[in-house]
């Protein structure tokens, strides 16, 4: 068995720990919950731009955060 093979299988037997599962989920659910919300306030800003980055870039959801708080808000008041 290659090493590449053994860890395919050591990764397999991670994912069967429900706590793990449990943690994928959360992640995606957090990453898909922020996406939405940072490309939604994007559109809304007419921000072409920022809705092609924050669409192409996965960051877990900082970027959008970051854009949703703080970069948005400048955006609105102009």
């Amino acid at each position: 068995m290659t090493p590449k093979e053994l860890e395919l299988i050591q990764f397999a037997h991670m994912l069967n720990n429900p706590w793990v599962a449990l943690g994928f989920t959360f992640l995606a659910v957090w990453t898909l919950v922020w996406k939405g919300l940072a490309l939604w306030k994007a559109a809304q800003n007419q921000s072409k731009v920022w809705f092609v980055v924050l669409l192409a870039v996965n960051t877990m959801g900082i970027l959008e955060i970051i854009y949703f708080f703080f970069l948005s808000n400048k955006k609105s008041q102009e």
